[in-house]
């Protein structure tokens, strides 16, 4: 199965979105914030794909730029961003190429569905 890195700021969604990634059979890599998302993407293991809340509050651009980064270093990376904001056309401007979107809250079951599309 896959690997994949949540970036999540809030401790109590980060933890039920690795319990839901570990129930899909995945691996997931936790990461609060930009500088222990580099870690992971800098070190030696595989990452498949990239889940990352668009709303980081220590970041000014947040999840875009983690998600810029990353692909930066791990071009072939894929990402699905979430937000409880709902998806608007200038969100979707600043994704990376190939990126999805899930809208918060989601369900194990709509997680699933969607990191099955993005690694297809």
């Amino acid at each position: 199965m896959a690997t994949i890195l949540v970036v999540e700021d809030e401790v109590f969604i980060r933890q039920s979105a690795e319990w839901a990634i570990q129930d899909l059979g995945h691996t997931p890599l936790l990461a609060g914030d930009l500088t222990e998302a580099l870690a992971h993407l800098t070190g030696a293991a595989p990452i498949d794909g990239l889940f990352v809340d668009i709303r980081l509050n220590t970041l000014a651009f947040g999840g875009y730029d983690v998600a810029d980064r990353a692909v930066g270093i791990r071009p072939d990376l894929r990402v699905l961003y979430t937000s409880g904001t709902p998806l608007a056309e200038t969100m979707s401007q600043r994704f990376v190429e190939g990126g999805r979107f899930l809208q918060k809250p989601y369900s194990a079951a709509q997680l699933g569905f969607s990191l099955g599309e993005l690694l297809q």
